[in-house]
């Protein structure tokens, strides 16, 4: 496998496995570490909502009980890392009977699709614009042209977002302002769901695209001008090999290796920031199931949903990491003798 060697793959994934232990403790402690109990704050939901509940104590504490929230802290987290193991994070507390998976597994399809598509088009989109920005080669009216793509990167991905429902979903009335499919839709494979789909996509994936591919751009600006003047890149114009051979297996590829680091390491950001696009567009992905989760302060679905984050992108600077020799025949793991 070019420059890896077992010892560097078997390493790395000890290394995957220790930061997937430390991100999931985490997760365990935060929650606790705020005022209140989970089962405290449903009861006084109820209340508000009915006014009297009979033996509102004595159903806290059996509820605390069945939940395991009376245990020392040490048995919870034993139990937590099992559960971690195993994949499974029992029932929900804000909405018991019903299973965790059963509220995680339904907002998995609309987060992978929404991330898939914002996170690859921005990074290639990005990308591309830098580079062409930094190449010696680009024409100077696309140069005078390229800049202006990225005039949205310093606004957040939610308040993008409140802007383009604004312009898009109040006043030209063109695209709807939340949901993931619209009303009398029924979820299905054919074109009308479809369509219904990537209509309510639409805006999601654009306040994402919008503001974060100029983040790429600037960095494959600067990445792309030094590689300009790097021997490899300079023998091969020299060669008088096309323009076009010269740009991308001369310069990008070897510009784009930290890009693809950062990658990885900015997943987690791009879940993060997710949450709050979510909310703002009501989707049925991930991040409104976590903002909902937080409310209620429902620790199953907090911790099965903080879990696949963490597991997400570690894995992702795991994969990179051990993409890098396929990439750069330069980047080796074996010692030199």
């Amino acid at each position: 496998m070019g420059g890896l060697t077992w010892p560097y793959v078997v390493k790395r994934f000890v290394m995957l496995l220790l930061t997937i232990w430390l991100g999931v403790s985490f997760i365990f402690i935060i929650p606790r570490l705020a005022p209140g109990d989970p089962v405290t704050a449903m009861v006084v939901r109820m209340l508000m909502t009915d006014g009297y509940i009979e033996n509102a104590q004595e159903i806290i504490e059996s509820w605390k009980e069945r939940f395991g929230l009376n245990d020392p802290l040490a048995v919870q987290y034993l139990a937590f890392m099992r559960n971690v193991i195993v994949m499974d994070f029992g029932y929900s507390l804000a909405h018991f009977p019903t299973r965790t998976w059963d509220i995680v597994g339904p907002a998995l399809p609309w987060s992978i699709g929404l991330l898939a598509v914002a996170s690859i088009f921005s990074f290639l989109i990005g990308n591309g614009i830098g580079a062409l920005m930094g190449w010696n080669k680009t024409p100077k009216a696309l140069k005078s042209v390229l800049p202006f793509s990225l005039i949205f990167t310093a606004i957040p991905f939610f308040m993008f977002g409140i802007l383009l429902v604004y312009i898009f979903a109040f006043q030209l009335r063109v695209l709807p302002a939340s949901g993931g499919y619209g009303r009398g839709v029924v979820p299905g494979w054919d074109w009308r769901f479809i369509q219904s789909v990537l209509r309510h996509g639409l805006l999601p994936v654009a306040s994402i695209i919008l503001t974060a591919s100029g983040g790429w751009a600037l960095g494959m600006r600067g990445l792309m001008i030094t590689n300009n003047s790097e021997d490899h890149f300079l023998l091969a114009q020299a060669k008088g090999l096309k323009p076009g051979r010269v740009f991308l297996r001369y310069g990008v590829r070897n510009a784009i290796m930290p890009s693809l680091t950062a990658f990885a390491l900015g997943l987690g950001g791009l879940i993060g920031g997710s949450t709050l696009v979510e909310f703002i567009f009501a989707y049925p992905g991930i991040g409104f199931t976590m903002y909902q989760a937080i409310t209620t302060q429902d620790y199953p679905v907090m911790q099965a949903i903080g879990t696949l984050m963490i597991s997400v992108t570690a894995l992702g600077v795991f994969l990179i990491d051990l993409l890098y020799p396929l990439l750069d025949p330069r980047v080796t793991f074996k010692k030199n003798r």
